[in-house]
């Protein structure tokens, strides 16, 4: 592929705390406020940084506001207002957006579209640099527009998954792996910047396919089931027909029935009981992408 043109990242906000009982993220932006000075100084202009500690569900941020509408649709407002407006050329440039997970998903990149080349080559970045834990990068496949989470509103946005870790806790090598994660998304802003050319290639990656939810008495909608411990903690295997998906609270196993090989993510996410969802199923494909360079004015 030839080489591509982009223009220069020069706003990017760090998001941490979008849903308050991930830690990893709220500890994560305030240690980058404490060394703010020297960080920005390497990295990027300082009065164009953002570190945003919020705590809210970041819904349709075009839906009208009331009286009666909920403190999360005044956030998402106020927010868009001010790292958008979403779809606008006044967007900040780059959000990340840090979020934890009690499923084993390892360090994991979440982004809407396959197409965008800044996201993706620093998701390659990340899987050269980082060696303690598996980076994997999830692509939704959702047009811009219909998203609902935080990094939508901004031109290039992702969030970072990183588990296992309880919700309301915050582990030590959690932390570590999040801090490296976002100390190397800035260099690699620094980098392109600076005019680095970043070599194209192929990315693995995984689309989302559908979710699947626990068995469930037909009447009450109580679980009457569990993961499968031969499943539990096995994000992102690969799952096929005659495999292991639920045990029942009487003893039967539920097995997986369909032909299509799949990977399970996100499994046993305490969030997603509410929800209904046990895991999401994902396709794993390749991805290319071309060499980037900064657009020079």
């Amino acid at each position: 592929m030839a080489l591509v043109f982009l223009p220069a990242l020069a706003r990017m906000a760090v998001c941490g705390g979008t849903h308050g009982n991930e830690l990893s993220g709220v500890y994560v932006v305030q240690e980058m406020e404490r060394q703010r000075k020297d960080l920005l100084d390497h990295y990027i202009d300082q009065n164009n940084f953002l570190n945003q500690a919020v705590n809210m569900f970041f819904s349709a941020v075009n839906c009208p506001i009331t009286d009666s509408s909920p403190y999360e649709v005044w956030r998402a407002q106020e927010l868009n207002n001010l790292l958008g407006l979403k779809g606008s050329t006044d967007a900040t440039d780059i959000i990340c957006d840090l979020h934890n997970t009690t499923s084993n998903m390892g360090l994991t990149l979440i982004h809407y579209t396959s197409s965008d080349w800044v996201t993706l080559h620093i998701c390659k970045y990340l899987q050269t640099k980082i060696t303690k834990v598996p980076v994997r990068v999830l692509v939704l496949d959702v047009p811009i527009s219909d998203a609902y989470s935080l990094e939508s509103v901004s031109k290039h946005g992702f969030s970072l998954e990183i588990g296992p870790q309880p919700h309301g806790v915050v582990r030590a090598d959690i932390y570590i792996i999040m801090k490296e994660a976002v100390d190397l998304t800035i260099d690699w802003i620094h980098k392109f910047n600076s005019g680095t050319v970043f070599e194209g290639g192929d990315v693995e990656t995984f689309k989302f396919i559908k979710s699947v939810d626990y068995p469930r008495d037909p009447e009450t909608r109580t679980l009457t089931a569990a993961i499968h411990p031969q499943l539990q903690d096995k994000d992102f295997c690969l799952l096929k027909r005659g495999d292991p998906l639920f045990l029942s609270f009487s003893g039967e196993t539920v097995n997986y029935k369909e032909e299509e090989t799949l990977h399970p993510f996100f499994i046993n996410e305490a969030a997603y009981y509410e929800k209904g969802i046990a895991f999401h199923l994902g396709k794993k494909m390749m991805l290319t992408i071309p060499t980037v360079q900064v657009q020079k004015d």
